[in-house]
């Protein structure tokens, strides 16, 4: 699913981007944006998985959730300093078109 390969490399280029993070927020932010951002590759694939056009819009439904919750982590790390503004905004950007092919999906089913 296309929609899931963008959910894939967005998941790593999160990753990428908390590597230097300092420790003190491997518990915080570092750990709260990983799980948010690959909790929506994951979400699609289990919704994929599954066989009734409910339980696919529940997962896809989730994955949008983790999406927008993955871009409010991207401004908070921007806002303290950790994330610079351009790859902040790129990423941003590229969650927004997710959550709009998320959105597109998930009106299908309905």
């Amino acid at each position: 699913m296309p929609v899931w390969q963008k959910a894939h490399k967005l998941s790593i280029e999160v990753f990428n981007l908390t590597i230097n993070l300092p420790r003190s927020e491997d518990y915080g932010l570092t750990s709260q944006i990983r799980k948010s951002s690959n909790g929506v590759p994951a979400c699609i694939a289990e919704g994929f998985g599954r066989s009734t056009k409910k339980d696919k819009s529940n997962f896809y439904i989730i994955a949008r959730g983790s999406s927008f919750e993955t871009q409010n982590h991207l401004l908070y790390g921007n806002k303290v300093g950790y994330f610079e503004t351009q790859i902040t905004e790129q990423l941003f950007d590229e969650y927004n078109e997710l959550i709009h092919e998320l959105n597109k999906l998930i009106k299908s089913l309905e």
